[in-house]
């Protein structure tokens, strides 16, 4: 570790509003830019051709154990056709008595001391992923492996504002992955575990207990959840890990002009993995997240502290300021985030800056999308929390040589870390087939230069394919060619399967 030597924080928010100030301005939408058709549609046929909801897994368990649930659905599917009312049983449940997004009768519920009436009603969803992939960025020995990643979820909901959310993610643990190695010295890699990554109740004080305000005059709508939870804040460059907290959100707010404002305050104590996605078990983080939204933007501004007793961890102050912003079909991000090291520098903490920026425009002529992201890093820039895989702080970006996968050790083509260095990254999303396209082709070209040659330069172009199968699958193609400023060239492919439940 090393003693402060960094610029001071003041360098930092000059430059940001330099950079603010040399974005361009763009006209706002005119009218003829809605887009809006003078075409009348009857309304029998409205949502005709819509496909058919694809049902959740507490559904096809109840389908599968209920006759009549089975038989309900062609009585349904038949009434549909005849226009008759052929009277179709009432739906049986297991996970609750209003199914979801389903027709029927409403559950009455049961009155809590409160005054709120609960209708309790459990939802199980998930994605499963697979993916053969070769990764070689020519620092480490290549990768050849087949990796797998399980997210299963269950919703239980108490009212549409009140639930309890249990996640876990079976096949990897803490940035490893279930995976099989086809290296010499590699072979089959379990990462089987049960570690809770989601439990947490969250709810709205005011719908808990509505006979304390039977006329809503109070104001007690204040949102709050406890547990352990996932928290992205500034696009995941300042804070993208999941944490045990408490946080209460006021959200009827309407400050500075805002047609809406919200204030989040929070505190976490456990299961903070720090900037440099290591876990620190002495941490603890406050925070205070404010966003207001405007008739043109909206704009984001957090702060957060993190106190540690870890001697190789330390203290650290992190900010971040954002705008979000669209210009007729020009959509704007910007952000500026900064992290300060109050005790020791080191991986965990650093002080420094992120400046990034993401332009994107629909073109006139279809509905294809181009996009530029650009980021210039000072100092050395920590976030104040990151999960093991999702990378460095421009990791959670949108993008294909930046952007982490979050599935085995397949890494990022160019480095996602943005410590004294500016990169930028160029793309184009073609839709195959239109605007309800189940294909679709990227195309990017960036590079990375380190500006006090202590980290690595390079530059790559990158080609990715999506193809959506059925209502649940994706199939998904990913490849890059980079080389590097230390004579190294860099190589990747993969294939990933994705299965939504």
């Amino acid at each position: 570790m090393k003693k402060h030597g960094s610029p001071s924080p003041s360098r930092y928010f000059t430059t940001f509003l330099a950079f603010l100030l040399s974005t361009p301005v763009v006209r706002a939408a005119d009218s003829d830019d809605l887009l809006f058709s003078d075409e009348a549609v009857p309304w029998e046929e409205i949502g005709e051709n819509f496909p058919e909801r694809p049902a959740l897994v507490t559904e096809v368990i109840e389908d599968l154990v209920f006759k009549s649930n089975r038989e309900r659905k062609e009585i349904i599917k038949k009434q549909n056709e005849t226009g008759e009312d052929l009277n179709p049983p009432e739906r049986k449940t297991i996970f609750g008595a209003n199914p979801f997004l389903n027709s029927g009768s409403i559950f009455p519920g049961y009155e809590m001391p409160g005054g709120a009436v609960w209708q309790p009603t459990v939802v199980i969803y998930g994605t499963y992923r697979i993916a053969a992939q070769h990764f070689d960025n020519g620092l480490t020995d290549s990768s050849d492996e087949i990796a797998t990643r399980l997210d299963l979820f269950t919703n239980i909901y108490l009212t549409p504002t009140e639930r309890i959310l249990f996640s876990i993610r079976p096949l990897d643990d803490r940035g490893k992955f279930t995976s099989y190695d086809f290296g010499s010295n590699g072979g089959f890699d379990e990462e089987f575990n049960a570690r809770i990554r989601s439990l947490y109740f969250e709810g709205d004080f005011g719908e808990l207990f509505p006979n304390l305000d039977p006329n809503d005059t109070k104001n007690l709508d204040y949102g709050f959840a406890v547990g352990r939870m996932p928290l992205n804040f500034q696009d995941g460059i300042m804070i993208n890990d999941s944490m045990d907290a408490f946080g209460i959100t006021s959200a009827s707010m309407f400050n500075f002009g805002a047609s809406a404002s919200r204030l989040t305050a929070l505190v976490a104590w456990n299961e903070i993995n720090r900037g440099d996605n290591s876990l620190d078990d002495d941490a603890s983080l406050y925070g205070l997240f404010y966003a207001a939204d405007y008739a043109k933007s909206t704009y984001e501004i957090d702060l957060a502290y993190i106190h540690s007793d870890n001697a190789h961890a330390g203290d650290g102050l992190y900010a971040g300021i954002g705008q979000t912003r669209r210009f007729g079909k020009l959509n704007s991000t910007l952000r500026a985030n900064f992290s300060y090291a109050l005790d020791d520098e080191g991986p965990a903490i650093d002080t420094g800056a992120l400046l990034f920026s993401q332009l994107s425009r629909t073109m006139n002529y279809n509905f294809d999308i181009a996009y530029l992201n650009t980021f210039v890093g000072l100092g050395n820039y920590t976030s104040a929390a990151r999960d093991p895989s999702v990378g460095g702080p421009i990791g959670g970006i949108n993008g294909l040589l930046f952007g982490a996968v979050g599935l085995g050790r397949y890494g990022s083509a160019l480095s996602n870390q943005s410590n004294e260095a500016v990169g930028a990254a160029l793309g184009y999303q073609h839709f195959l087939d239109g605007n309800f396209s189940k294909r679709q082709i990227i195309a990017e070209i960036g590079g990375r230069i380190s500006t006090d040659g202590n980290s690595r330069s390079g530059g790559g172009i990158s080609l990715g394919y999506q193809h959506a199968i059925d209502q649940h699958g994706i199939l998904r193609l990913d490849s890059f060619v980079a080389a590097y400023d230390d004579g190294n060239t860099g190589t990747g492919v993969r294939v990933e399967y994705s299965f939504q439940f």
